[in-house]
């Protein structure tokens, strides 16, 4: 995985507000591989620097996505920062 990419992913995802998110196809497309949404997941799940809310990255149409905390810590997070979830979709 290219390095540079990895640090504007990891820059583009410390950025994103408490209350929002972002899908792993924005954030690659920020980082300049629209392609590249799995590399984004590939970074997000080894990342545990907590200055990187790597939480904030969801998956597209809706769904949560993985998290390298559990899936159940990231939803209660996301809630607790105040972002709707809808497990339905």
């Amino acid at each position: 995985m290219d390095s540079d990419f990895k640090k504007k992913v990891l820059e583009i995802v410390s950025k994103i507000p408490k209350g929002q998110v972002m899908t792993y196809g924005e954030v690659a497309k920020g980082a300049g591989n629209v392609k590249a949404s799995r590399a984004v997941g590939a970074i997000m799940r080894q990342n545990y620097n907590p200055d990187v809310p790597c939480h904030r990255v969801v998956a597209s149409g809706g769904k949560v996505g993985g998290y390298n905390m559990g899936v159940e810590n990231k939803i209660n997070i996301l809630k607790q920062e105040g972002v709707s979830i809808n497990l339905t979709k």
